[in-house]
């Protein structure tokens, strides 16, 4: 049973990422029919939603693409914010999605934003936690450790709406602004929905960990 749940930890999310890698990369060499950028399809859709006080900036990286709700940025990586393919539309919607929703006041992205620091101190701590309750043979410290770990689910389970809905907004507001056509429907779906399968397969592996952590606690105890 552990060999199991330590395979589906592992393999979950590598061939997820094998996956998104793959989406992206096919869709990225396919121009979408109007030719526009990431900045462009980010701008102007920012602009229709009354948005023209977010700015959009350039960072490095591949798929390093993120809203900073803080800053009231959006920020695409290089390939997305100069690209004009089917791929950089659809990611650059994606978070621009985010910020309409910060805009929109949306309940699960300000529950996130309220609880990342929190979370993100606890998930810090969690394995050390457990590792001392190991080496210390305290079956109690490992149990507090997969608590903490625990925090980082509620977490990922919290962002799945987040992403949902900002996927959701990217492929309404890419149509209703005329910014790709019905020949490119296909290829965003595929792209956003690869994307979102990085947050699922996210969840299943941290729950799948912290099964297979309770289960050696609970020999041990």
């Amino acid at each position: 049973m552990d060999l199991i749940l330590l395979l589906g930890v592992i393999f979950i999310p590598l061939m997820t990422s094998i996956y998104i890698k793959i989406t992206y990369s096919k869709y990225n060499k396919i121009n979408n029919d109007q030719n526009l950028s990431g900045f462009e399809v980010a701008r102007k859709i920012l602009d229709a939603k009354g948005l023209e006080d977010i700015y959009i900036t350039e960072v490095k990286g591949n798929l390093t693409d993120h809203y900073d709700a803080s800053r009231k940025v959006v920020r695409l990586s290089t390939d997305v914010f100069h690209g004009e393919t089917i791929s950089a539309a659809s990611i650059a919607a994606h978070e621009v999605g985010h910020a309409i929703q910060d805009k929109e006041g949306y309940t699960f992205l300000k529950l996130r934003t309220i609880i990342y620091p929190v979370v993100k101190f606890l998930s810090s701590i969690s394995y050390v936690v457990i590792l001392i309750g190991f080496l210390a043979e305290i079956t109690n410290l490992i149990y507090l450790g997969v608590a903490l770990v625990g925090a980082g689910l509620i977490f990922q389970l919290i962002t799945l709406p987040v992403e949902f809905d900002a996927s959701k907004k990217a492929k309404e507001n890419l149509k209703k602004y005329k910014l790709i056509s019905k020949v490119n429907d296909e290829g965003v779906k595929a792209v956003l929905n690869a994307a979102a399968m990085t947050y699922v397969a996210g969840v299943l592996a941290t729950a799948l960990q912290m099964l297979r952590l309770l289960l050696i606690a609970g020999r041990r105890d």
